[in-house]
């Protein structure tokens, strides 16, 4: 009798321990997600709050890819490099890994450790087949000097890529839509010892900025790409110390540039673009130069990406819309199955704790043909149907 006891004891505890491990799984399992909470920690299959800031995403044989910069605990630097997660439903994301690494040779690579890579964008080029990544890249130790555009290149879509190279964009070449007259101003950046007058702006404006760049390539800050429905490629970015955005024709490659660009609201101070397409019109959301702390967005729109670019007022509307809702504009995502349905793209900004940076998704309305953003605690795609 007593053996019959010890064993049911043991059996009772045994089936103890197995519903209690069941109950601890369980507390630990990841929950879908099927909503968007914009603003809050958004985790990804790890349980880790998702590590891709300033980012842009590619739809490529039914999933999407989104690519970012990976923030540290206390620097904006990039000291691991750019990440990459997938998803199928754009709720849950799937770390796949860090398709961009630094490199640790300064001596062979702009890419090190401590250098500043913001703002990582692929396209896929469908003619030979390969996935090209375009940054925003400052050498190590040189603060914003350098205003590089960088260059990477793999065969598969989460990589690893392979830095090419990094440069300042048309080298040599002249603005289609600067004048003759601005190409042979003569005045230059030391004319005017105080910046911000009257007489400095109307020097921006006329291309002084661009003169000054003409031999060594333009410079090149915040940018974005897009691929319009022909396939062409496009670099945006923020140019001519980031007063004046300039919008350049990639080779068929998508790995340079043709010398065709432009420059759209000249002296503006405009920054963060994010070009997307709606029918036969183009949007453009920027933000203005404030540094870490947000601002108004802006909206552009043209019939034509080479112009003219036509300025609205913020599409923000509601409570913190002067403030973009505490957020700054990445990329504009087209959602693939609907129809006209893009979301928002923006990234709340911590540099106090770089890595808590949260991201501001929001679905884009439209109201009398011009794209509006309006604050939304919790959503889901069906806000579309």
């Amino acid at each position: 009798m007593q053996r019959y006891f010890l064993l049911l004891n043991a059996i009772l505890i045994s089936v103890f321990l197995v519903l209690n491990n069941s109950s601890c799984n369980d507390n630990h399992k990841i929950e879908e997600y099927t909503h968007f909470y914009p603003g809050e920690i958004w985790n990804d299959d790890n349980h880790e709050h998702i590590n891709a800031h300033g980012g842009g995403i590619l739809f490529h044989d039914g999933k999407y890819y989104w690519f970012g910069e990976h923030k540290s605990e206390t620097s904006n630097a990039a000291y691991v490099g750019v990440t990459c997660y997938s998803s199928t439903d754009l709720y849950n994301w799937k770390f796949e890994r860090v398709a961009l690494p630094v490199d640790t040779d300064s001596v062979k690579s702009d890419i090190v450790e401590g250098s500043i890579i913001e703002r990582p964008k692929v396209i896929y080029n469908k003619k030979t087949k390969t996935f090209v990544m375009f940054f925003h890249l400052e050498l190590k130790g040189n603060g914003y000097d350098a205003a590089r555009v960088g260059i990477a290149t793999s065969h598969t879509v989460t990589g690893p890529y392979k830095y090419q190279y990094s440069q300042r964009p048309n080298a040599g070449f002249w603005p289609l839509n600067m004048t003759e007259e601005q190409k042979a101003n003569t005045e230059i950046v030391e004319d005017f010892p105080e910046w911000w007058t009257k007489r400095w702006l109307q020097a921006v404006v006329d291309g002084m900025f661009v003169r000054r760049d003409f031999e060594g390539g333009q410079m090149s800050r915040d940018m974005t790409l897009f691929v319009d429905d022909d396939e062409k490629a496009y670099h945006i970015y923020s140019s001519e110390e980031n007063l004046t955005l300039h919008l350049a024709e990639l080779t068929d490659d998508y790995q340079s540039y043709t010398g065709r660009y432009i420059r759209i609201a000249p002296a503006g101070h405009n920054e963060a673009p994010a070009v997307f397409r709606k029918g036969d019109k183009y949007f453009m959301i920027t933000s203005g130069c404030t540094g870490w702390e947000p601002n108004a967005a802006r909206l552009f729109s043209a019939e034509s990406l080479w112009g003219p670019w036509i300025e609205h007022p913020n599409p923000c509307i509601g409570h913190s819309s002067e403030l973009t809702f505490y957020s700054q504009s990445t990329f504009v995502l087209q959602i693939q199955g609907k129809n006209d349905a893009f979301i928002f793209m923006g990234d709340r900004w911590n540099p106090n704790k770089p890595i808590d940076g949260r991201y501001v998704w929001l679905p884009i309305f439209f109201n009398n043909g011009l794209p509006v953003l309006q604050w939304a605690e919790k959503w889901n795609l069906e806000v579309f149907d």
